[in-house]
């Protein structure tokens, strides 16, 4: 066996031997790790040029770690089944064969319909027509996707092979075995030889991008495109095709491409600078972005059509595991008209049908100016004319698109802009630069590619390296400035304007990349005020940095306390920054009696900033609203933590609390540490007991300003997913499933009924021991009957009180009964008992299923009253 670590988080491991080639891990752009490591190549099979690569994916048991997805398997699921050509009919690697995914029953599920939603965007007429297509449009609409998807809507389960990993080893193929030994830590072993695997991320490491990007200065213009990325899905040195509007000062992203993070640090932009992103669409190259705009402590807007906002908030839901609901938790949503310009406060967008596999618009842009309109034209994921000819048909029962109508994208597609940018990726679903090369608009970008330009193609369009700017509008004003003063107004809202422009008549700094601003015990004579790019805060004995963008002041605590700074600061990219001398604003703060508000503010800021939970991508403006609203409370060594009763989270600020479930010891918390998530996402009560084992000091936080915060709800749920992972990860203690008080979740007529079904699983258990196949059967009967009547009993009691997601929760009753029924015919087709299904059943996903869903309803439940039996 073979094993390399190919880039943080992510391993390759060859056996030769089983002809396996498997890759660990899977955050976005894993296959641009696996070409520059040179484990996918292109290579000649049986005279036919191919690439090389995994036949198989062991999948993360955690679906966000570091606050990105650990499993985004979409592109390394096409890379084999079409690069490789394992899908491909008569290709000599067709042997059969399918792409293996392996890991929990729940990732599996999650990465199975999240692929699904990537192929096709919403999969029916009655999809498209949810998001206000007329029922006409959406039969043709679906026609075009039939004909990507050569006439018919195939489900995952038919393009791959699924193994589910449970505590027992499992044969993958050909002998290799692999075993979970906790969670993320696997052992492969095969022919006598064994190999331990970790894929979780170290605290303070986060999953890297392929390419180095340097850094860019841009300047804020009236109206500008940034060119973030020319690329596509497989190109190894740039950036996914993507842009960045600038609009008066403002800045709006048109897509979300994987490793957004970097994109955003090497162009100098913070988070919090980000006023909006327009969407085309679904695919991964222009959406695994979006967990870099939840990270933002507000909702950024988010604009595109209805049809393309449903198909994204599928796909996200598929991979978060909650309903498409909760896309209004992290972004705030602004519908656009399609065929329409839409004025987005001066900045128009007109948003028109482009035919793909799934829900796309081309986007093109106006602002209004001296002669006229600006125009700039963004055409991501475009079908070539070739494509859209093959096409055409006059039979509106087939797959396909009417001549009319094929005419009409056409002409769209050539509309003249000042400037204009193509994908020309070519084949099936990417567009032709000789398509364009009558095209009158005033300047040409071809992108979307993973290969230097033809020299006829670069006669047509040019292009656009990483950081160049077309400005279409220049600024003839500093928008930074206007920036400090808006920040400076919020900071003091009881300072008069004529104050504030003491601190506003000074330099603003343009601060180099990798510059010390700071130095850990060092003298501190200058406060920053960061208007625009990214700086981190680093202090010595801390495990977690701090990223700090626009809004952010530094330097305040150590100049009005005239005290050493505790930690270092420097510029993570390019920086502005109004510069203030110390002394003056010392003066400043004291002169308006803001000296204890100021230093408290500022300790409490950087205690949160030594967190992990804030200390990511939150302004000053809302680390003051949580300073202000938090309290403080302790607890004595020994004793328990109550928050069954309150919305409310506890970050703890010094001392040692333990999560223990029964007599198990879940997790030790430290500095840091938080506690009541479940209470304040989902309002259940804690599926563990909190014990203090030292005093114990923490700051009380109000829930539901906890939930308003993106950046915050975001990482508890991934805290809250790796707490329910091991909750849910048997614990290899036999085959029975005991009842645990620690199980309850506060509605007594629920909770007696899942300890029944429990009890029942345990005797399916014993008689499963007892080698009984008559006995076994009908004790799953009992279980599955149970099971019904329970999910019956509870839907009722959720439609009575009128819970609007009682639908998903439904269709998650019945694929709990589908699997059950599953483990009950494969007994009586074979009559031999899956043990390790079972136990993965009972505990991944009952208990699981207790764990995600069930404690969702339980703060509706405790509004209505009248259930709390």
């Amino acid at each position: 066996m073979e094993v390399i670590e190919v880039t943080t988080g992510v391993y390759w491991v060859d056996i030769p031997a089983a002809g396996l080639k498997i890759l660990c891990g899977c955050p976005a752009d894993a296959v641009k790790h696996l070409k520059q490591r040179g484990l996918i190549r292109r290579v000649e099979s049986k005279g036919v040029v191919t690439e090389s690569g995994p036949n198989a994916i062991l999948l993360s048991d955690l679906p966000l770690q570091g606050g990105e997805f650990s499993n985004l398997a979409e592109f390394p699921v096409l890379q084999m089944l079409y690069r490789q050509g394992m899908l491909l009919p008569g290709h000599p690697n067709n042997t059969g064969a399918k792409p293996i995914l392996i890991g929990r029953q729940d990732q599996i599920k999650a990465q199975m319909d999240y692929i699904h939603r990537g192929n096709y965007g919403l999969t029916s007429q009655d999809e498209i027509e949810a998001t206000g297509v007329a029922p006409t449009i959406a039969r043709d609409w679906m026609r075009i996707k039939l004909s990507f998807a050569f006439g018919r809507i195939s489900q995952p389960s038919d393009l791959l092979d699924v193994r589910v990993l449970d505590n027992e080893p499992i044969d993958i193929a050909k002998g290799v075995m692999i075993r979970r030994l906790d969670v993320n830590l696997f052992e492969i072993s095969h022919d006598g030889q064994r190999i331990t695997l970790d894929l979780n991320l170290a605290d303070g490491r986060v999953y890297q991008a392929p390419f180095r990007l340097g850094y860019r200065n841009l300047r804020r213009e009236y109206f500008a495109v940034v060119h973030s990325g020319d690329g596509d899905g497989w190109d190894v040195h740039r950036p996914a095709m993507g842009s960045i509007l600038m609009f008066q000062g403002r800045i709006f992203l048109i897509d979300t491409g994987p490793n957004l993070q970097f994109v955003l640090r090497a162009l100098g932009i913070g988070i919090h600078e980000i006023d909006g992103i327009f969407h085309t669409h679904c695919h991964d190259d222009h959406f695994a972005g979006l967990t870099t705009l939840v990270r933002a402590d507000h909702r950024v807007r988010y604009y595109a059509t209805p049809s393309v906002r449903a198909s994204v908030a599928h796909k996200l839901a598929a991979l978060m595991g909650t309903d498409i609901s909760a896309f209004d938790d992290f972004f705030d949503v602004h519908d656009l008209t399609l065929d329409t310009w839409n004025d987005i406060e001066g900045l128009e967008v007109r948003p028109l049908f482009s035919p793909h596999p799934v829900e796309t618009t081309i986007l093109q842009f106006r602002a209004l100016w001296e002669n006229g309109w600006k125009t700039y034209a963004h055409y991501a994921d475009i079908s070539s004319f070739q494509v859209i000819d093959q096409m055409v048909t006059d039979d509106p029962r087939r797959p396909g698109i009417s001549a009319e109508w094929a005419q009409t994208i056409k002409q769209h597609y050539l509309e003249p802009a000042d400037l204009k940018k193509v994908d020309i990726g070519g084949g099936l679903i990417h567009g032709d630069a000789n398509d364009f090369r009558t095209d009158g608009s005033g300047r040409i970008i071809l992108a979307h590619t993973a290969r230097d330009l033809t020299l006829d193609e670069k006669e047509i369009g040019s292009g656009a390296p990483f950081g160049t700017v077309d400005v279409l509008i220049p600024a003839l004003q500093e928008y930074p400035l206007r920036l400090a003063r808006s920040y400076l107004a919020q900071y003091f809202p009881e300072v008069p304007e004529h104050q504030l422009r003491i601190l506003l008549n000074h330099p603003l700094e343009a601060i180099n990349p990798e510059t010390i601003l700071i130095r850990d015990g060092h003298t501190v004579d200058k406060v920053y005020l960061i208007l625009t790019g990214i700086v981190e805060s680093i202090a010595s004995h801390h495990e977690h940095g701090a990223a700090l963008t626009a809004g952010a002041m530094v330097g305040e605590l150590p100049v009005l306390t005239a005290s050493p700074a505790q930690e270092t600061v420097r510029a993570a990219s390019f920086v502005t920054a109004l510069v203030l001398p110390g002394a003056l604003y010392a003066t400043f703060v004291a002169h308006n009696g803001l000296d204890q508000r100021v230093q408290r503010m500022a300790s409490m800021r950087r205690f949160f900033n030594r967190t992990w939970l804030l200390g990511e991508h939150l302004s000053s403006m809302a680390e003051t609203r949580i300073a202000t609203a938090c309290r403080p409370a302790s607890y004595r060594a020994g004793q328990e933590i109550n928050i069954h009763e309150y919305d409310e989270l506890l970050l703890i600020k010094r001392g040692c609390v333990r999560m223990v479930t029964d007599k198990t010891v879940i997790e030790e918390l430290g500095d840091g540490g938080v506690i009541g998530v479940s209470r304040v996402l989902f309002g259940a009560p804690p599926f563990c007991r909190y014990i203090a084992m030292a005093d114990t000091e923490v700051l009380v936080i109000p829930g539901e300003l906890m939930r308003d915060i993106p950046v915050t709800r975001w990482k508890m749920m991934e805290l809250h997913n790796r707490r329910m992972t091991l909750l849910a990860t048997p614990r290899g203690d036999g085959d029975a499933f005991p009842w645990l008080a620690d199980y309850t979740i506060g509605v007594p007529a629920m909770d007696r009924q899942h300890q029944h079904l429990l009890e029942l699983a345990s005797q399916v258990a014993r008689h499963a021991q007892n080698h009984s196949t008559d006995s076994l059967l009908q004790a799953l009967d009992d279980l599955a009957g149970y099971s019904r009547q329970h999910f019956m009993t509870e839907e009722d009691m959720l439609g009575a009180l009128g819970y609007k997601e009682i639908a998903d929760h439904r269709r998650m009753h019945v694929a709990l009964q589908d699997e059950l029924n599953d483990i009950r015919h494969h007994v009586l087709n074979t009559g031999q008992f899956d043990v390790t299904a079972f136990h993965h059943y009972i505990h991944a996903q009952v208990l699981g299923h207790i764990f995600r869903e069930d404690s969702r309803y339980v703060r509706f439940i405790s509004s209505a009253g009248e259930y709390i039996l």
